[in-house]
């Protein structure tokens, strides 16, 4: 029979595994957005199809991870920031295949408009695709140095991301007023633009999740409003 301290060492090693694999998996979502979005700025296919074809990837590691936090749940009834760190891991690994798929819709809006004359847009998409971008790499350094302020950080980018996105379709849809022959290719542009700001939301709740394991703090849906409270006066 396995001494505690034994049985201490190995959930401290299943644990720290399913940090690895967390971390894996973020690397391999952010790797997909940003290839989505060189996909669409630079008319480059063949990255756009990388991403379509490594999605499953994605969605076996969400599968594997929840599969080990269960585990851990079910046999070794961790507590306290091990508990949470547990469970929150479940939800952020939803959260990046879903960051996954978006960088997939994205890719197959760019296999269209790369088929197509490349437009002249009322808007820089790579204004917002940065944005999208850095809060998904901010809330990764977040998890990694398990940094709650870090995490507010992102949730202080997403009100920027949705008054860009608010921006961004009204000038797409103006100009679809204007160049009516231009209506299909423009309408790939606001669901890519619509794509950008649910990675910003995703990101958004990963750094929510990261303040719940560090503090036990849950602020899920009242980011803007925590904010507020943890402002100096």
């Amino acid at each position: 029979m396995a001494t505690p301290a034994e049985l201490s060492r190995h959930f401290d090693q299943e644990l720290a595994k399913l940090k690895q694999d967390l971390l894996r998996m973020a690397a391999l979502a952010e790797t997909a957005v940003s290839k989505s979005l060189l996909s669409v700025i630079n008319r480059d296919s063949d990255l756009a199809r990388d991403v379509i074809t490594d999605d499953i990837t994605l969605n076996r590691m969400e599968l594997a991870i929840e599969e080990q936090a269960f585990k851990l749940l079910a046999l070794r009834q961790p507590v306290a920031t091990d508990l949470r760190l547990t469970t929150a891991s479940m939800r952020i690994a939803t959260e990046l295949e879903r960051i996954g798929d978006q960088a997939v819709n994205i890719s197959e809006r760019a296999l269209e408009l790369n088929s197509r004359p490349p437009l002249e847009l009322p808007i820089d998409i790579k204004v917002m695709a940065d944005m999208a971008l850095g809060m998904v790499r901010t809330s990764i350094d977040a998890f990694v140095n398990q940094d709650p302020k870090l995490a507010i950080q992102v949730c202080q980018r997403d009100v920027e991301v949705d008054i860009l996105d608010d921006e961004y379709i009204q000038k797409i849809l103006d100009c679809m007023i204007n160049e009516s022959r231009w209506v299909t290719r423009l309408h790939h542009f606001i669901i890519i633009v619509r794509n950008l700001e649910r990675i910003a939301d995703l990101a958004t709740n990963i750094a929510e999740d990261i303040v719940f394991i560090v503090e036990g703090r849950v602020i899920k849906h009242r980011c803007e409003e925590w904010m507020l409270a943890s402002s100096p006066a």
